[in-house]
């Protein structure tokens, strides 16, 4: 059976369109695709996208792990996997991945759907999702049991979250502004002007042949020179545009507006973040907050009542991501020899492989505990010292 099969045998005549809560629409358009077309939006979307995709799934099934982390379809490796899904959930508002099971119930994959738009229908009291895609692709319906929904701006709908009209205003001025910007270019680097000519009474023919004449020699772009000729009949008074642009500061304040909206700064786009609480503060605030929904919706619909302590989906980014080389190596002197991590834990965090004897925890001896037993060796050494002296 084929993905597009899935649904086919239910009878038309059994499916009517699903009734929300205070009989909100059940139609979605996909609002606000076209923003990903800014290159501005890509820029406050693509650090969110590439810190989750960061993260990884922990469960007690290591079959289960393996899929989500290493190959969750066909297409996509897990870190595309989280880039996808979070970069669908910022433009879209909210996520679909359908949830790919056997005959059995044995989970065998997860995939994004990559929709255009979808309803909500209903069969035999239950809810499913139609999707329908763009170009010549058949509409998909699948079961609400077996897809996952992660959505932000969460209001109105019980099963989206809400479109983007709040910055779509935001967007178009600052399209505006630098395609204003480009035709003040274009402009002010044409030669505008009235060519104006001494003679008297000349006929229609004459005045369209000497500005032929003169935007031939002066304008043409064999022209190197860039020099024209005019002789004592003719004179030409040129015209000053000056059009009018937006400053630096109000495209900073429609670019900040923009950075508001998605929960970034210039920092972060820029990947200029020097201080730590600075990055900690964005992964609690951005990072984090994706990472638990999208753990507790998989959780959800993979063990469904069965979830529990034991059955359950945990992304997790590890907090050493975050920390700079710097950080890294001053570890070693102030966990490392302490007992706080082993030496392959610290190794690990360099990409670095495992050694002889890293796994076991070092102390220095100054780090020892009060009550621990003293080292036969050392109270040899002391009593040789002490009949030294006698």
């Amino acid at each position: 059976m084929s993905f597009l099969d899935i649904f086919r045998p239910l009878k038309k005549s059994s499916i009517k369109r699903w009734k929300e809560l205070g009989t909100y629409k059940a139609t979605f358009s996909v609002f606000g695709e076209d923003i990903y077309n800014s290159s501005l939006v890509r820029a406050c979307v693509r650090p969110l996208a590439e810190l989750s995709s960061k993260a990884e799934a922990k469960c007690r099934d290591p079959e289960l792990q393996r899929i989500l982390n290493n190959r969750p379809n066909i297409y996509m490796n897990g870190k595309d996997f989280l880039q996808k899904v979070r970069t669908r959930l910022e433009i879209l508002n909210v996520a679909f991945i359908y949830i790919e099971r056997d005959t059995r119930g044995k989970v065998l994959g997860f995939y994004p759907v990559p929709y255009s738009f979808f309803e909500a229908l209903e069969y035999n009291n239950g809810l499913f999702i139609k999707f329908y895609f763009s170009g010549n692709v058949e509409s998909l319906v699948l079961p609400w049991a077996d897809l996952a929904a992660v959505r932000k701006d969460y209001l109105k709908s019980d099963i989206s979250g809400d479109d983007n009209q709040c910055i779509i205003q935001t967007l178009e001025l600052m399209s505006t502004a630098s395609q204003g910007l480009a035709n003040s270019i274009r402009s002010t680097a044409n030669l505008r002007g009235i060519l104006k000519s001494t003679k008297a009474m000349l006929a229609p023919e004459a005045i369209k042949q000497q500005k032929d004449d003169f935007v031939n020699d002066y304008l043409n772009l064999e022209n190197g020179s860039g020099i024209a000729s005019l002789d004592s009949t003719q004179e030409f008074t040129p015209i000053t545009i000056n059009p009018a642009t937006a400053n630096a500061a109000q495209m900073k304040e429609v670019r900040e507006d923009i950075f508001r909206f998605f929960g970034v700064n210039d920092d972060i786009v820029m990947a200029n973040i020097k201080k730590k609480e600075q990055l900690e503060g964005f992964f609690t605030i951005r990072i984090e907050p994706f990472l638990v929904a999208l753990s507790r919706e998989l959780t959800s619909k993979v063990y469904g009542k069965r979830a529990d302590d034991e059955h359950n989906i945990l992304y997790q980014v590890d907090q050493f991501t975050f920390v700079s080389l710097d950080k890294k190596i001053q570890l070693f002197s102030t966990v490392v020899l302490y007992g706080g991590m082993t030496i392959d834990e610290w190794r690990a965090l360099f990409n670095m492989p495992h050694i002889e004897g890293g796994d076991v925890p070092v102390r220095r001896l100054d780090a020892a505990p009060i009550d621990a037993p003293k080292d036969e060796d050392e109270d040899e050494d002391k009593e040789e010292d002490e009949d030294g002296k006698e």
